[in-house]
This record gives structure tokens, sequence and C-alpha cells, in this order.
């Protein structure tokens, strides 16, 4: 059984910065051999895409939203099978419940909250 487990999420002011992880356990697969993946969600919108880092195949090449370019960064510790976001800068905006993924799959973390307000 594939779980991902993210990290409390939490509140910040504008301009602030959090840091969420999620860890893979119980997966079949390798996961340096699985690109990993963040989303989000907020209230009345539809899931979107944040970022992507790469499998160890292609070189962990992280990817990003235009919404977060420049403020938010993915990482992952293979040997802690651990995909890292640290978000900086944060907007109000960013208010959203976060989730990973592993790659296309249906493997998803429960969610965290993370709220941006003064």
């Amino acid at each position: 059984q594939v779980q991902l487990v993210e990290s409390r999420g939490g509140l910040a002011q504008p301009g602030g910065s959090l840091r969420l992880s999620c860890v893979v356990s119980g997966s079949i697969f390798s996961f340096s051999n699985n690109a990993m993946g963040w989303y989000r969600q907020a209230p009345g919108k539809q899931r979107e895409w944040v970022a992507e880092i790469a499998e160890i195949a292609r070189f962990g090449i992280a990817t990003y939203a235009d919404s977060v370019k420049g403020r938010f960064t993915i990482s992952r510790d293979n040997t802690k099978r651990t995909v890292y976001l640290q978000m900086n800068s944060l907007k109000p905006d960013d208010t959203a419940v976060y989730y990973c993924r592993m790659g296309r799959t249906d493997y998803w973390g429960q969610g965290t909250q993370v709220t941006v307000s003064s």
C-alpha cells in the first residue's frame, strides 16, 4: 500500500515562508525513479499543479507554475523518500490545501492547509 504523508502546513503572514514535506512509504516502485509533484486547491477552485521534480533519470529537473516561479522551490531527498516545497514571499492567493502526488499516478497525499493572512 503506497502512502504519501504530508507535513502540517500552517499560517503565514504575507511575505512569509513555510516549508512542506511529503514522505512516501510502502511503494513497490523506487522513489528515486518517480517524479514527484505538488498541487493545491483553493476554496471554490479546481486543483492546480504547482511544481514537479523529475526522477533521477531526468536529473531531478524542477518545473514550476508561473504563479509560483521564483518564490517556491521543490526539492527531494531520495535517501529519505521525501519531497519538499519551500514557499517564500507568500501571498494571500497562495492560501489553499496543498497535496503531493507521485508522478502522474493516483497516489496522493492527504492534503495540508496553508493559510496566508495578516
